[in-house]
């Protein structure tokens, strides 16, 4: 960076390949941003008071996550860490049906319960980090407007706060909403929307449970209740309806298709989006077909239902700081190992006696139908730093155990003491067949799809997946073995395709006129980082977090946020209040 004059543009960057996020073909260009805005794009802009050199770089919009769960953390980390640390200047909250408004003074600590259960964030971060200086939704973004921020924060209308906002303990257990219920929870979201919420969310998988395992509300609610309250979107003409739907884990296969039809009469009714999570299982490993399908043709009848779908697998992250198969041996808690720090493990686990206990016991797992659904050998594979995501089926556990001649309970021993015990292991649950990411592809690049399903913020001891637009353009446009992204197409699909569909017509595009957010990229040099373990939440909790190399800076509103990896201190960033 260097200085420039007096009379001239606030920001130059300077001669890189810009990408503008339109899907137009890269050129090269200067971007010139005055007042937060981006005012020029082309070959003599003038000059800067400051100025990038971007040759030999990519210059993109900033990246626009729509899916995240940083309802709490927004309260104390103005970063947004990790999101920040890969291109990310825009983030929508209020996924899945949970979040923290409106609130009772006495449904603090169950609502935090609820997030805790379905997102894996630490109940004792967020009451430690939390401030509750609101009960209604408005009051929340009130607060918030009040935060320093990093980042633009939009965030949406949870539907399990509101359901037992209204509703109380019936509410919470799922009990059916009379009408009367039905018609104050649309209250209650309507004066969110009108109080720039940018859309209402709702969870249907019973796979998302609070942490005393009951199903989030409104998992069950009926369609008056999803429909009296989804019409009050199309009554305003404004938000997006998100949810996770039944099924979405292959946890019941007559559920998707059901689910996709009333999605799409909803639709239909309001005129509004109505986007739904979707992804590639095991149980029926080609459903996400048919139910793009369905979507295709209902989408070209005049509805608009948007699948949000992931870029990689979603993984549980296998470790000694996280979780692993051997902790359901009897020796290990016998033992004392899960009480130790991982050097403590590492020194405990490097005796003879030690191995050979626990080992003793590998033969019970394979009546553990968590280990055997979750974390089988033959479906957990090295991670390696740099990390693969799309693993062969040689680096699977059983598959090195073969090559080496030894059980793979030994093997996977001698792995999690790799690296003095910081290695990770990758189970995917979702999107990996075959040995490989070609449904993931298909999804990506289907015309109704959005790019999503990060949940920044959230499943915080199990998976880090805030670093997946970084993973897009190494893996999907540079690195892969088959089938890629185009860059043009890889970057519209994380600015102006995700901007687009939550109504923030002023960014996602380095066009004249719009928000100056935009990345600087060395894409030879981009190198994801594996994930490592910090505790670095209120109260001392622990979190997996994931950094990258390569991002030369990214730029919020005209202003520098970060640079070669590092957050610079500046806050330019602001509560997003309604579409634009």
């Amino acid at each position: 960076m260097i200085d420039g004059g007096d009379d001239v543009h606030d920001l130059v960057v300077r001669g890189g390949l810009v990408v503008d996020g339109t899907g137009a073909p890269a050129r090269r260009a200067d971007v010139a941003v005055d007042g937060g805005v981006v005012v020029e794009v082309g070959s003599d802009v003038g000059r800067g008071r400051q100025e990038f050199d971007a040759d030999g770089a990519v210059v993109t919009p900033g990246f626009v996550d729509v899916h995240t769960h940083y309802d709490g953390q927004v309260t104390w980390d103005p970063a947004l860490t990790p999101s920040c640390w890969h291109g990310v200047t825009t983030v929508v909250t209020g996924n899945c049906g949970v979040g923290f408004a409106p609130v009772a003074a006495d449904r603090h600590e169950w609502l935090i319960g609820l997030m805790e259960g379905v997102e894996d964030i630490p109940g004792a971060a967020l009451s430690a980090g939390i401030r509750w200086d609101w009960e209604s939704f408005p009051e929340y973004l009130d607060a918030l407007d009040d935060l320093p921020l990093v980042l633009d924060v939009g965030t949406q209308v949870p539907h399990g706060a509101v359901r037992a906002y209204v509703m109380g303990d019936r509410g919470a257990a799922n009990e059916p909403a009379t009408p009367a219920d039905v018609a104050e929870m649309a209250r209650i979201v309507r004066e969110g929307l009108l109080a720039g919420a940018l859309g209402f969310s709702t969870s249907r998988t019973i796979a998302h449970r609070a942490i005393d395992g009951e199903p989030v509300p409104g998992t069950f609610a009926a369609e008056a209740e999803l429909f009296g309250i989804g019409e009050v979107l199309g009554e305003l003409g404004t938000g997006v309806f998100e949810l996770a739907p039944a099924g979405v884990l292959g946890e019941d296969l007559a559920a998707p298709e059901r689910e996709v039809d009333w999605m799409v009469r909803l639709s239909s009714a309001t005129a509004r989006p109505v986007s739904f999570a979707l992804a590639q299982h095991n149980t029926e490993p080609t459903q996400w077909r048919h139910l793009l399908d369905l979507v295709g043709r209902a989408n070209r009848a005049g509805a608009d239902v948007r699948p949000q779908v992931h870029g990689r697998t979603v993984s549980l992250l296998l470790g000694l700081e996280t979780f692993h198969a051997l902790q359901f041996t009897p020796a290990w808690g016998g033992l004392g190992l899960g009480a130790l720090d991982r050097r403590g493990q590492v020194e405990r686990m490097r005796d003879p006696d030690v191995r050979a206990a626990v080992l003793a016991g590998a033969a019970e797992l394979d009546a553990n139908r968590f280990v055997t659904g979750f974390m089988d050998p033959a479906r957990t594979f090295l991670l390696g730093d740099p990390p693969e995501y799309e693993p062969g089926p040689d680096r699977s556990v059983v598959a090195l155990a073969a090559a080496q001649g030894r059980d793979r309970w030994d093997v996977l021993y001698d792995l999690l003491l790799g690296d003095d015990g910081r290695e990770l292991l990758n189970a995917p649950v979702l999107n990996y067949s075959d040995g490989n990411l070609d449904a993931a592809h298909a999804m990506l690049t289907d015309p109704w799809t959005v790019f999503g399903l990060g949940d920044g913020g959230a499943h915080a001891n199990q998976t880090c997946d805030a670093s997946t637009p970084t993973f897009l353009l190494t893996h999907w446009v540079r690195d892969r073995d088959g089938d890629r992204l185009g860059l043009e197409d890889a970057v519209r699909r994380m600015t102006s395709a995700t901007a687009d569909l939550y109504g923030l017509g002023d960014r996602g595009r380095l066009v004249p006129g719009l928000v100056g957010d935009l990345n600087v990229i060395d894409l030879e040099g981009l190198q994801l980082r594996r994930p490592e373990r910090v505790q670095d939440l209120p109260g001392g909790a622990g979190r997996l977090v994931q950094r990258a190399d390569g991002y030369v800076a990214t730029v919020k509103s005209g202003v520098v946020t970060v640079a070669d990896g590092e957050v610079t201190g500046e806050q330019p960033g602001v509560l997003l209040r309604g579409a634009r």
